[in-house]
């Protein structure tokens, strides 16, 4: 399997992980990832539970994701997944 590679400043390769999932069992929808994110990946879903509401990120547009993980890392709950892009 070959995928994408990117370089870095001191010439080193890397393969970058693009947003795959979020478990939305686990999110409570804080919004760190959505404040993090700069590329208009993420959105909101609310989901009414009896009587209650709850809000949790859902992954809207992932062809816009450039694979920082700047939205896992700041992920308290960990509900993110990634993976390579497969060529």
């Amino acid at each position: 399997m070959a995928y994408i590679t990117g370089l870095r400043r001191n010439k080193t390769e890397y393969t970058p992980e693009f947003i795959k999932t979020i478990d939305a069992e686990t999110c409570i929808g804080c919004a760190r990832c959505f404040k993090v994110c700069a590329h208009d990946v993420l959105t909101f879903e609310e989901v009414d539970e009896d009587d209650s509401a709850k809000m949790y990120m859902k992954v809207s547009n992932p062809d816009n994701c450039i694979g920082c993980q700047a939205c896992g890392r700041t992920c308290s709950k960990k509900c993110f997944a990634f993976e390579p892009v497969v060529l």
